[in-house]
């Protein structure tokens, strides 16, 4: 995590329209995620955020006003990075034929764990707001239809199962992942080994049974 807030606009329900308004943003919710990593999600309260951004909490209300809005605003962020990961990995998908699906797909994703501090210590909490869980199910929706679509695009053959196995494949990841590393910021290696064994089997079972 660095000072500067990496801030991906197109996934907020909240935007500021005026430049000056946007830099206020980003600093508050870089504060916040200063704030989240290094002493937890339940001192996430507007009145701390404002204190460490250096604003009142008059000004920090324009732009998140309450510490429901604090959390979904660093969720909405950090979900939009995740599903930006999985688009880069579609593209690639199309262009060149992979030797280990599995292992390209879930390193990059161990990489993005390893990465994100704040993503980590706010799903670890238990500090997920009703629609962040909401918007985590329509994330893990998404994940999954582009997963399959990375599937195809290496060419293993759509069937009627595809999408469940999809689904399916992508639940465990996101399972065994999390799991990874709700103890170790750099990732369990034995866990993140043995989910990539577990998700080849599957893969080998679906290419084996499917009827095209």
């Amino acid at each position: 995590m660095t000072d500067a807030f990496d801030l991906d606009w197109e996934g907020l329900r909240r935007v500021p329209q005026q430049t000056r308004s946007r830099e206020r943003l980003l600093q508050v919710l870089a504060a916040a995620e200063r704030i989240l990593v290094n002493e937890g999600a339940p001192m996430l309260t507007t009145t701390r955020v404002a204190q460490e951004a250096g604003v009142s909490v008059a000004s920090l209300y324009q732009y998140l006003p309450d510490r429901d809005a604090i959390i979904e605003t660093l969720a909405d962020t950090y979900l939009h990075r995740l599903e930006n990961r999985m688009r880069k990995l579609l593209r690639s998908a199309g262009q060149r034929t992979w030797s280990d699906p599995v292992g390209i797909l879930f390193d990059a994703f161990v990489d993005a764990y390893r990465a994100e501090d704040g993503f980590r210590a706010l799903w670890f909490s238990r500090s997920l707001t009703d629609a962040t869980q909401a918007a985590d199910r329509e994330h893990k929706r998404r994940m999954a239809q582009m997963l399959r679509e990375i599937l195809m695009q290496q060419g293993i053959a759509e069937t009627p199962r595809l999408d469940v196995v999809a689904r399916s494949a992508h639940l465990v990841a996101d399972t065994m992942l999390q799991e990874a590393f709700r103890a170790d910021p750099e990732g369990d290696d034995a866990l993140i080994e043995e989910a990539k064994t577990i998700l080849r089997g599957y893969l080998r079972e679906y290419l084996a049974t499917a009827e095209f």
